[in-house]
């Protein structure tokens, strides 16, 4: 009933307990009460009991918990009041008990008791649909907390906004709808920049609309039955990212105006029953705009289409296959996939979502790659998802029905039951990060391969008597702690035992012991002397694998040490082949390897010390405005030279797999340099069959056709490059607000009979407006994405297409590389992101892969 796994991404504890009835049993009737004794778990980091029938107070000894930082109990039955003892939870980063029966106030600090105001560091506050009373505490909002998501819709809330609201700069999800809040919006909430949706739906506020200018990343206004009066500001609709506007029932009057929307973002706008006479038309707009019920739509223009009721919160999209007709036995459904099977069934609800069009099939094909790439990552036997009928619900939550489907067999087994509900629940960051945080609650599951169907009852039964002991059975978990903590520690003890490096004697060429060309083995004690102890002090990124740090190896070279942390490490003969293939590369706009070390448990790598940081740094970063256009074609021009080096001239050829601007080193003259081959492959291998094909990279990045084909040639790489140079020439992120980089692009090109008369709109404010060889530079770009490999250039075709451009502009190549150089900041400015293979900074797109994702 209960396991326990690792949390990978956790850095502060070794434990996880997953506990989520729906998840693991598949049955609506588990219930019980959380004892105090839960307190005792004091390793705890993730609590998570979501979806099932539990009741009772939530036991204020969770407040003992001080490992914890994500604690989901949503969807379940508790009552009673919100212990203030979970103030004393410094480490909680996830704070949900949505959808239960929770009352009282929100607790605040006082004297010696602690408050929800305590928890600073904390970003989610999910308390919405109980029935919470008294007004939103201001001390909830002073300028410390770093919350980005406050969700207090559905309670029985009164009093005012507080004013102090509009301290918390980090806000993007506000959810104060469905309760019964009274009085004016605050007029500082437009110092909520990085606000994306607004909820106010359902109060009793009055006054006006409110100035919402400075906005600039709000995409939806919910401010429907609130009782606002007065006209709709014009600047409203000049927000660059508003997507969805809705002032249906209220009291407000005037023109409606959205002739300043030039953001081509906009597509509804419901002033439904209110007082507004006229209506002026953005020329060009698509955006539905629905004004029934109001004045203007007396007489005479009743029949224009803005006076009919439009709005539709659902849709009828269902994916579609090429499958011949099949006929599937009476419980089976056919799959994406054409294979007959026993799905497991769901729904995804989304607390916040970044897009509106609901049939705008290109977020589901998104929501279906990132989902099969998260459960081919864990291992689990998944064969193909279908993602249908998407709706808004009552309270305006995003929700989606989702099919998974068995690998190898008709059914699942429980346990893949179990690990499918347990990973969704788990927030799969490049799908929260994408759509918004969600939850899963799964369907009972009719049958199990390992089990026949005629003990499914008696063995659910078993289960649910099992979870009405809940409070000794939590005892038993103490136990599986320290039953884990020990096999932990044996293998790690059997990892430093089996050195797949003792073979590598120097008198020995032949065989299986590489050339390694100068890499040298490196001794833990050396490596620790260099960097100080791996002090602090020397560390110059880090991700979710572990640390970089800086140091000083004994020949005097400057080095960079990426240190794997335990919870990463690589199987032994992985981390010897990745080693094997970098030695084999010596090119100056490749990361040299100095030396590696496999001693005493450890796994790092000695690289070349490259001073500037990553391309995707930066071109993010304040060194932004020195990435002239000379500089940028300079940097695609290394690159490129680089890539083409391991695809056409390193013996044997290699792909590297996981090409994107975080793996695009500077050093001090700006010589690019691409880094990172820990997904990489020899083509020989893959043409020899020797490996199991993968799909590996990093989501916006990846090629579309590697992915569906899972056949993976060089020009998997030469796409992901292509988006490297649209980002060299746009500064955005692969995946922003929810659209794909290579989508912008050619929106902004079509409609228009010279297709680069609008580079202007996608162009990098910090680059000039006219730009030699731009147009030439975005169509080998576009080239490079183009959907068919087959269309794509080589490599060396990039790189002379580039040194034309760059002979076109007139550039001397060596007098960029004799400009001022960017002064190198890994020391002075605080950084948590490595350019020697870490994460991407970009925190809004779906970010790089912590994972590598497998097919079976």
């Amino acid at each position: 009933m209960y396991s326990f796994r690792r949390n990978e991404r956790d850095q502060h504890s070794p434990y996880l307990l997953k506990f989520s009835c729906r998840d693991l049993s598949n049955n609506k009737g588990l219930t019980g009460t959380l004892p105090q004794s839960i307190g005792n778990l004091t390793n705890l980091s993730t609590l998570m009991l979501i979806g099932c029938s539990f009741f009772g107070l939530i036991p204020d000894s969770i407040g003992s918990l001080q490992q914890l930082t994500y604690l989901s109990l949503n969807s379940n039955n508790f009552s009673g009041p919100i212990p203030n003892s979970i103030g004393n939870l410094n480490n909680l980063v996830w704070l949900d008990v949505t959808a239960n029966q929770l009352n009282g106030t929100i607790p605040i600090s006082k004297g010696t008791t602690p408050g929800l105001d305590m928890l600073v560091t904390t970003k989610h506050f999910h308390l919405g649909q109980n029935q919470l009373v008294g007004s939103i505490p201001s001390q909830l909002f002073n300028p410390n907390m770093q919350m980005i998501h406050v969700i207090l819709d559905n309670n029985l809330l009164t009093d005012s906004i507080p004013s102090a609201m509009g301290n918390v700069q980090t806000l993007e999800v506000v959810r104060l709808n469905g309760n019964s809040l009274s009085g004016s919006v605050p007029l500082n909430l437009n110092n909520l920049t990085s606000l994306s949706e607004l909820y106010l739906a359902n109060n009793n506020l009055n006054g006006a609309l409110p100035n919402l200018t400075g906005m600039d990343l709000l995409n939806y206004v919910m401010m429907e039955r609130t009782q606002l009066q007065g006209q709709i500001p014009v600047n409203l609709f000049s927000l660059p990212q508003l997507q969805t506007v809705v002032l249906s029932n209220n009291q407000l009057d005037g023109t409606l105006n959205v002739a300043s929307t030039s953001n081509g973002e906009l597509t509804l706008v419901d002033c439904t029953n209110n007082l507004i006479t006229n209506y002026t038309k953005a020329t060009g707009s698509t955006a539905d705009v629905i004004l029934a019920s109001n004045p203007i739509c007396d007489g005479t223009n009743a029949s224009q289409s803005y006076c009919s009721a439009q709005n539709s919160n659902s849709s009828s999209f269902i994916p579609s296959n090429n499958c011949q007709t099949t006929v599937c036995s009476s419980n089976e459904v056919l799959s994406p996939n054409c294979k007959c099977a026993i799905p497991l069934t769901g729904t995804l609800h989304f607390i916040s979502s970044s897009f509106s069009n609901l049939e705008n099939s290109t977020y589901y094909k998104y929501l279906e790659i990132t989902l099969m790439s998260a459960f081919l990552s864990s291992h689990l036997p998944v064969d193909s998802i279908g993602v249908s009928y998407p709706t808004i619900d009552i309270d305006s939550y995003l929700q989606f029905t989702i099919q998974i489907f068995p690998s190898g067999q008709d059914e699942f087994n429980r346990t893949a039951v179990s690990g499918i509900g347990t990973l969704l629940n788990l927030q799969p960051f490049q799908i929260k990060d994408y759509f918004g945080p969600f939850f899963f609650i799964s369907e009972n599951y009719c049958c199990f391969a390992d089990a026949p169907s005629s003990t499914n009852k008696s063995s659910n039964a078993g289960i649910i008597a099992g979870a009405a002991v809940g409070g000794s059975v939590l005892v038993l978990l103490l136990i599986g702690v320290g039953i884990y903590a020990c096999r932990q520690k044996k293998r790690a003890e059997r990892t430093s035992e089996q050195n797949p490096f003792a073979s590598w004697e120097s008198n020995k060429t032949s065989g299986d012991v590489p050339q390694l060309k100068g890499a040298k083995l490196f001794s833990f004690e050396e490596l620790k002397k260099c960097t100080d102890n791996f002090s602090e002090a020397n560390v110059i990124g880090a991700g979710g694998y572990g640390k970089v740090y800086k140091g000083t190896i004994a020949s005097g070279q400057l080095v960079a040490i990426k240190r794997a942390q335990q919870g990463s490490l690589q199987g032994a003969l992985e981390f010897k082949t990745e080693i094997e293939l970098l030695s084999r590369i010596n090119h100056k706009n490749v990361v040299e390897l100095v030396g590696f070390c496999y001693d005493q448990g450890e796994q790092m790598l000695v690289y070349e010390y490259v001073p500037n940081g990553t391309l995707n740094e930066n071109l993010a970063g304040k060194e932004r405005k020195k990435m002239d256009w000379m500089r940028r074609l300079s940097v695609a021009l290394d690159s490129a030279r680089g890539l083409a080096y391991l695809h056409e001239l390193a013996n044997p050829p290699i792909i590297h797999r996981d090409i994107k601007s975080n793996n695009i080193l500077l050093d001090d003259q700006l010589t690019a340099k691409v880094a990172d081959f820990g997904l990489s492959k020899l083509r020989g291998d893959i043409e020899k069959g020797y490996v199991t094909t993968q799909v590996k990279g990093t989501l916006g990045y990846m090629d579309p056709e590697y992915y569906m084909t899972q056949q993976l040639t060089e020009k998997s790489d030469v796409y992901s490059f292509g988006v490297v140079l649209l980002e060299l020439v746009t500064g955005r992120a692969p995946i922003a607000r929810g659209k794909h980089i290579v989508r912008v692009v050619n929106e902004a090109m079509d409609g228009s009979e010279d297709p680069y008369s609008n580079l202007q709109e996608v162009l990098d404010p910090n680059l000039d407006r006219h730009l030699v060889g731009l147009e030439k530079f975005v169509e080998l770009a576009m080239s490079c994405v183009s959907d068919s490999g087959a269309e794509r250039p080589t490599m060396g075709g990039v790189v002379r297409e580039i040194e034309n451009i760059i002979q076109m502009a007139g550039m001397n190549l060596d007098k960029i590389k004799s400009a001022t150089t960017i002064t190198s900041d890994y020391e002075t400015e605080e950084s948590i992101q490595s350019p020697y293979g870490g994460e991407d900074p970009f925190h809004y797109s779906m970010g790089s892969l912590p994972f590598n994702v497998e097919t079976h």
